[in-house]
């Protein structure tokens, strides 16, 4: 294994560990005006996420910092191209952001309402987004011999790169309402183990439909050898043990098999992709490849190296933190810290 399939790999790893980790807490978000019917129930449900939000978007800045050192063309052309989508991710997730530290500062209802939509909205367009744009990826979109997306904004929003969208939208939604039946109690408990049951019906169609589309709009699936398209059937199964889990009331049996259907979608996308970093549906000599859109040897040498370092030890601070906000939250005042 050379250099430029490890920061593949990697970078495919990292983006993975932010969709499971991040897709929780933004399906929280998502479900916050449809739980949290009282200034109360909101503040539990905000407080479930309150100490891992901003760590879980560490991931993501991890993720762009590796793909800009790692393939600063990869890098160049989809900041470039999907400008506007990345754009209103970034915003949404600044709102967001924002709104977790300031929703609680003032007990004023229209201040609060304000920074629960912000929320709400900072939740739902990056769960939107993410699934189109990733769709686009992996089908195609204009790319021309200099490696410069030749297409529009309306290009991406196409059939398959939409029904990818829902499908990110509705299984972050599902993540987050299982998440929910780990750490709260009495009524917010009960509203989370219906969500989850509709939730997962909407899934499993979804992804249904999402694996039969990608059979028939994407060339499926030829990365490392194989057919990744193996591994969408594969998130199929996990998502009908997630069912059998939420049924039999063990709710952290079915939070796992439900990252890890997150985890073998998304690692679907870089095993459909490799060696390819993006598709030209132009011309497949357009393609941008691990080898024409790489760093120097010496740079991924040197990169490689820090994250071997690094890497591990956010891994670990990652695990300790979620290990010691493990606690049901009943929603008593000493409880709710945002």
């Amino acid at each position: 294994m050379n250099l430029n399939i490890l920061w593949f790999i990697l970078i495919g790893v990292l983006y993975t560990v932010y969709f499971v980790t991040e897709g929780f807490d933004l399906g929280v978000g998502i479900l916050l005006p449809f739980l949290g019917k009282s200034d109360k129930e909101r503040r539990v449900l905000i407080n479930t996420v309150g100490p891992h939000w901003d760590g879980n978007e560490v991931w993501l800045l991890t993720a762009g910092g590796a793909t800009f050192a790692a393939f600063p063309q990869w890098y160049a052309t989809l900041f470039s191209g999907f400008y506007l989508p990345l754009f209103l991710i970034l915003v949404a997730l600044i709102f967001r952001g924002v709104a977790f530290e300031f929703r609680s500062r003032d007990e004023n209802k229209v201040w609060r309402a304000f920074w629960d939509w912000a929320i709400f909205f900072g939740s739902l367009i990056p769960a939107l987004l993410w699934g189109v744009a990733f769709a686009n990826i992996v089908k195609g979109v204009p790319i021309d011999a200099a490696m410069q997306y030749t297409g529009g904004f309306w290009n991406l929003l196409n059939p398959y790169a939409l029904l990818a969208g829902v499908l990110g939208l509705v299984g972050f939604i599902l993540h987050g309402a299982i998440f929910l039946t780990l750490r709260t109690t009495d009524e917010i408990l009960k509203k989370a183990e219906k969500a989850t049951n509709v939730l997962w019906l909407i899934e499993f169609v979804v992804m249904a439909l999402f694996i039969v589309a990608s059979y028939r709009f994407v060339p499926l699936f030829s990365g490392f050898g194989l057919n990744a398209g193996l591994a969408l059937l594969v998130a199929l199964v996990l998502l009908t043990a997630v069912r059998f889990m939420t049924a039999r009331k063990q709710q952290g049996w079915a939070f796992a098999f439900s990252a890890a259907a997150i985890l073998v979608t998304t690692a679907a996308i870089f095993w459909q992709l490799f060696p390819n970093v993006m598709i030209s549906s132009t011309d497949p000599a357009f393609n941008l490849t691990i080898y024409n859109a790489a760093s120097s040897p010496y740079t991924l040498k040197v990169m490689a190296t820090v994250a071997a370092i690094m890497v591990p030890i956010v891994l670990a601070y990652t695990i300790w933190s979620y290990w010691i906000f493990r606690k049901r939250i009943s929603g008593k005042a000493e409880e709710l810290k945002y």
